[in-house]
């Protein structure tokens, strides 16, 4: 199996396995350290102090075990070895036992995470003081420590408290740790989201911009560099308002005082009679009529429109009876209702721009809405002469043409599919054109659902 350059970069799957948030990115630049601190704190305390306490309480019950074993070898009658008993129990914790002329199977058995740490300890002090056959048994769910003495006369039997091999210090040390990590990790937790959501409310804000809703009582908080942005943002979209405000303003301003000579003209065209010239000086009227309602559109934009909730499918239902009505062929798949948020006039006259292109130079359309997880995709299909695919991005420049299908005699003025795209922009989404299974071009529309 062969891999590219790219994925035998190890900085390639490094990336691929981090967290993608910023909440995530910062709690594992917290976490990681306090990982590795209790990694290195609990090798420490493995090696150095637990192991070293463990060693040093078994080479102490081994040499009280080698004393009796030794006392026993050396012959004790049934009284002796009572006393000698009684002794264990009382002052060292040992309960003895021997059973004369049995014969020991040496081995080790444990159960349990920290118990195989214990008779490793034992089992060395046991070799270097005892030095006699033995056996071991430990289990968590017992108190005692069960060791057996193989003896010249029989098994030296020895029952050790579980305590005087094992210090308590390393539950202790465990529940300590744990404990602080949790609230360390609780702290960072609680810290971290009071941090990020100044954040994520000022990239909610830029977001219900940028799709031209209103920004509803969004205010500057957190650390001084996100308020700094905060306030950078607000002042950006005050300067934004004001600017689209006068743009809108002074077009409305020369819409009008276009339109009065263009009004005039034509008024005065209508009393010259019907002759060729006049029908030509009438065709050039309305072509610049025409042409400056399309710059305007071009140039206005959606204007002041505000977004709100609307049924995508029954707008895309109203514009495709408006076409059917034109004697052209058009289908759709089924429309169930969608709704979405988006400025309607926008929105409309994005769609009548795609669907009027096709109609002009199709006999046949298809248009199919469908809802996916987190976009509607509309897409416009048509029969007509398609286009070359390396024109696919510059058709959606302002003011270009494609001559040899498009051209000036269909009426347009190469603006329709640039106020598409920025309409469909506007509102979050992206527009993309393909060639059709019909044979022509192929509209594809994505909005935010």
């Amino acid at each position: 199996m062969k891999f590219s350059a790219k994925k035998l970069n190890p900085w390639y799957w490094i990336h691929k396995i981090l967290p993608r948030t910023l909440f995530a990115r910062s709690l594992l630049i917290i976490v990681t350290p306090v990982l590795l601190l209790q990694i290195v704190s609990m090798s420490v305390f493995v090696d150095n102090h637990w192991r070293k306490v463990t060693s040093r309480l078994a080479f102490g019950v081994a040499g009280e075990i080698a004393i009796i074993a030794d006392e026993i070898d050396m012959g004790v009658d049934d009284k002796r070895l009572m006393v000698l008993s009684n002794y264990a129990a009382q002052s060292l914790d040992l309960l003895v036992t021997f059973e004369p002329g049995k014969r020991l199977t040496p081995e080790i058995v444990t159960h349990g995470t920290w118990e195989p740490f214990t008779a490793h300890a034992l089992s060395k002090a046991l070799k270097e003081q005892v030095r006699r056959p033995y056996s071991l048994s430990l289990s968590p769910d017992d108190d005692w420590v069960n060791i057996g003495i193989q003896l010249d006369g029989g098994v030296l039997r020895v029952l050790a408290l579980e305590r005087r091999l094992f210090s308590s210090s390393a539950y202790i040390f465990l529940l300590w740790l744990g404990g602080t990590s949790i609230i360390l990790f609780t702290i960072a937790v609680v810290f971290m989201r009071n941090q990020i959501r100044p954040i994520r409310k000022l990239s909610l804000a830029a977001e219900r911009m940028g799709t031209g809703r209103e920004i509803l009582s969004f205010k500057p908080e957190g650390a001084r560099e996100v308020r700094q942005a905060g306030k950078a943002f607000l002042e950006m979209h005050e300067r934004i308002t004001r600017q689209v405000e006068q743009r809108t303003a002074m077009l409305a301003g020369i819409s009008h005082d276009l339109r009065t000579p263009l009004t005039r003209l034509k008024l005065g065209l209508s009393f010259l009679g019907d002759i060729e010239d006049v029908r030509a000086l009438k065709q050039d009227v309305a072509d610049m009529e025409r042409m400056i309602e399309s710059y305007l559109d071009f140039v206005r934009g959606e204007g002041k429109e505000s977004a709100v909730e609307l049924d995508i499918a029954l707008l895309l239902k109203k514009m495709v009876e408006g076409v059917a009505r034109h004697g052209t062929s058009i289908t759709t798949n089924e429309l169930i209702p969608i709704y979405i948020t988006a400025r309607p006039l926008a929105l409309e006259r994005c769609l009548a721009n795609v669907i009027g292109n096709a109609e002009k130079y199709a006999s046949s359309i298809k248009v199919t809405l469908t809802k996916e997880e987190s976009h509607v995709v509309i897409i416009v299909d048509d029969n007509g002469p398609g286009m070359n695919p390396d024109l696919y991005e510059e058709v959606f420049k302002p003011f270009y043409r494609v001559d040899v299908s498009r051209n000036a005699s269909t009426g347009g003025v190469g603006l329709g599919l640039s106020i598409a795209r920025d309409a469909v922009h506007s509102h979050g989404g992206d527009i993309r054109l393909d060639k059709s299974p019909m044979g022509g071009l192929r509209a594809e529309i994505i909005l935010p659902a």
